[in-house]
């Protein structure tokens, strides 16, 4: 007589039940050293240029508030996306001072 686990492979089971991904799990607030940094990019963007907002600790809700505001102070259009803030066009020096007028510590990043 065979033993259970002698000589046989296991190809499926479904004892394990569903198995989790590690994308699902929730995002967390990145860690940050207290900066706010502007940069503006345009790559992938078909030379397009953005300004983006990254360093700033709140939660999913409150960013996209704040993102909210800053498009309007700027007149134009954005985006949310992992923590990023994104402002279509290059609104450095109007987005500096507001954040810095926010109580935020603004330096410029990138070139």
């Amino acid at each position: 007589m065979k033993k259970k686990n002698e000589g046989s492979r296991l190809v499926y089971s479904t004892e394990s039940g569903k198995i989790s991904s590690d994308k699902r799990k929730k995002q967390a607030i990145p860690p940050n050293d207290g900066i706010v940094r502007l940069m503006r990019q345009t790559k992938g963007r078909k030379g397009k240029g953005v300004t983006l907002i990254t360093g700033v600790a709140l939660d999913n809700g409150a960013l996209k508030k704040l993102a909210k505001s800053l498009k309007q102070k700027c007149g134009s259009g954005g985006s949310v996306k992992n923590g990023v803030i994104e402002i279509q066009g290059d609104h450095r020096d109007m987005l500096e001072q507001e954040l810095g007028s926010l109580g935020y510590k603004v330096k410029r990043a990138g070139g």
